[in-house]
């Protein structure tokens, strides 16, 4: 919203007001346009013929009034970001209007150039979270009646995943509803707010990837496609990624040996392969627990190897380990698909690599992924 123009529709029936944020919004500097109707019914038939970012309404209308105006609203235009005007400071109505699909509200007499700037903009970011929301839970939908292998399988899939997405699921309700019911959060700890959402959106959209990594592989659709990389850049990317999840409760140590600057690998069958191996490390490994990850390059192969000391894996299901929806015997109701070591070996037979675990259970495990550096090695 910074450098992009916006464009807002604003529902008021005083034409004092609307001149009002006329001459605010024209003086924030932010570009677009503002559109004024006075009533309802113009506000949704406005919303029919062109597209807004964000729409300020007043809540008491010719046509209609009080939070039956936002219900009737967000019911006809389900999809626009809504700032409900109001003229009381009414803590409980705007709870309320929140509750009821709101993105934020503005007291009237209490509205600044800057707090009419800030508000627009959260708005605008919590419908964009809202959206991406959707669109993930349709990407699964998708993805589950196209895949006829998937389908198949599609109520293991479900009794597994359903866990594996609880957790970032929880983080976004429970931001949101800071968001919504605290008031007085100041900017920052609004947008460290936003980055838990984004964090916890970027991990279903990670799960919902494996799902469609599993069924491109199924059907021969996964390429390789080798480009340079730095090594440990890559590596100190996904470490980084992780931490967000993570926060202190694990040390992840990283060490790397040798020119891992010239490999050619394809980074994004890297990005799945270790993403995995590391978050099964710190999934399976007690709060505080040590992981351990180590990066040598040689001049023709590159040797990962990642080791926790977490809860082990039984030799009869060592057997089984890179089959899809396998699960360990000894994993209780930790959380898991069992389809990350399935995607893994795929992404490692890509490479034409090898990967081998050593583990015992209690004690820990050792996943070691050698690669050849260059395609052809």
């Amino acid at each position: 919203m910074e450098t992009k123009q916006i464009h807002v529709l604003l529902v008021e029936d005083s034409a004092s007001d609307a001149e009002l944020f006329r001459k605010m919004f024209s003086r924030s500097g932010k570009g677009g346009n503002l559109i004024h109707v006075e009533r309802l019914s113009q506000a949704i038939d406005a919303c029919n013929q062109q597209t807004f970012n964000v729409v300020l309404l007043d809540l008491n209308l010719p046509d209609s009034d009080g939070l039956d105006t936002l219900t009737e609203f967000r019911t006809a235009v389900p999809n626009i970001p809504i700032v409900v005007l109001t003229m009381m400071d009414d803590e409980e109505l705007s709870l309320q209007a929140m509750t009821r699909g709101a993105q934020d509200y503005l007291v009237k007499d209490q509205i600044t150039i800057q707090l009419l700037v800030r508000s627009l903009r959260y708005a605008i970011e919590r419908g964009e979270i809202h959206k991406q929301l959707k669109d993930s839970e349709q990407t699964i939908l998708r993805a589950l009646e196209q895949e006829q292998k998937l389908n198949l399988l599609k109520s293991s899939f479900i009794s597994i995943a359903s866990h594996e997405f609880r957790t970032p699921m929880t983080t976004i309700r429970n931001s949101v509803e800071l968001l919504q019911y605290n008031l007085k959060l100041t900017e920052e700890k609004r947008d460290t707010y936003f980055d838990l959402i984004k964090a916890a959106i970027s991990q279903i959209i990670h799960l919902i990837d494996e799902v469609l990594l599993l069924g491109s592989t199924e059907a021969g659709g996964l390429k390789y496609e080798p480009t340079p990389m730095n090594l440990v850049e890559f590596c100190h990317e996904i470490i980084d990624a992780l931490q967000v999840n993570i926060n202190e409760q694990y040390a992840v140590t990283f060490t790397h040996q040798g020119n891992c600057k010239l490999a050619e690998m394809d980074e994004k069958l890297l990005r799945y392969i270790f993403s995995n191996l590391l978050s099964n490390a710190i999934k399976y490994s007690p709060q505080g627990g040590k992981i351990q990850f180590d990066l040598n390059c040689q001049p023709d192969s590159v040797t990962f190897q990642i080791q926790d000391q977490g809860i082990g894996i039984p030799i009869d299901d060592q057997l089984n380990l890179f089959e899809a929806f396998h699960r360990c015997s000894n994993v209780g109701k930790i959380q898991g698909t069992g389809l990350g070591l399935a995607i893994t070996k795929r992404c490692v037979d890509l490479h034409q690599g090898r990967i081998q675990v050593s583990s015992k259970v209690n004690v820990g495990t050792i996943f070691t992924v050698v690669l050849p550096s260059k395609p052809g090695n």
